[in-house]
């Protein structure tokens, strides 16, 4: 019976960490894989519940100025000027730099710290979870002061 327990335990944790890679590699290819892609800025101009919107400036001249939408977070603020990389085909960026690669990392953190009372108390593999619930915390509390 124990086996199946901890098989269960660490099927459960592997999920959740899956998640949070897969939530978090959709914002976080286009920073990590910024080259090739089209860089600028964009300067805030509203937001809504989950959006905001603004005039986006590229780095390259030739490309032209148009409206782009971010995903909401705390640093969006009307009239800030935000680092982009625009995704390839659509009108939407992701913030580039330290802030947005730890934004964009957000869920994994959030996986890590929601998977580790599973493997230190479930699976009984205290440093690990110890470990994991330390990454998990120190990604969250990083893009808190990043942003």
């Amino acid at each position: 019976m124990t086996h199946v327990r901890n098989a269960a335990m660490a099927l459960v944790a592997l999920l959740l960490l899956v998640a949070g890679g897969w939530a978090s590699w959709n914002s976080a290819q286009h920073v990590l894989l910024g080259k090739g892609r089209e860089h600028g800025t964009l300067t805030v101009t509203g937001c809504t519940e989950k959006m905001c919107s603004g005039r986006y400036a590229p780095d390259d001249p030739s490309s032209t100025r148009r409206t782009l939408t971010i995903e909401r977070s705390v640093a969006a603020k009307r009239g800030v000027t935000i680092p982009v990389v625009v995704k390839p085909g659509t009108d939407e960026g992701v913030r580039t730099g330290w802030g947005g690669g730890l934004h964009a990392w957000l869920p994994l953190g959030g996986a890590l710290l929601l998977a580790a009372p599973l493997i230190g108390g479930g699976l009984r593999l205290p440093r690990t979870a110890w470990s994991m619930a330390g990454a998990g915390g120190a990604v969250l509390v990083a893009a808190f002061f990043a942003l």
